[in-house]
């Protein structure tokens, strides 16, 4: 599998089984297997992964408010 993610500020920390990066709205921890960041490009906010995602945990800087779920969010 291979695919972009947007609104990036940096790569916190990664290895072939996790890749923690820091978006604009919080952090995204992607779990796997043979995980490699082949591309980053700060200044557009997009990093190029590979391998197999097994997991995604989204933790929002708004992680408290209840009123509004994640999916809600990201489907504006």
């Amino acid at each position: 599998m291979s695919g972009t993610v947007t609104g990036v500020r940096d790569v916190s920390s990664f290895d072939e089984k996790e890749i923690l990066l820091l978006t604009e709205e919080g952090k995204l921890l992607v779990k796997g297997e043979s995980l490699h960041v082949k591309q980053l490009d700060l200044e557009k906010g997009e990093v190029w992964l590979e391998g197999r995602v097994d997991s995604l945990q989204y933790i929002s800087k708004n992680a408290g408010r209840a009123d509004e779920s994640f999916l809600k969010r990201m489907f504006r």
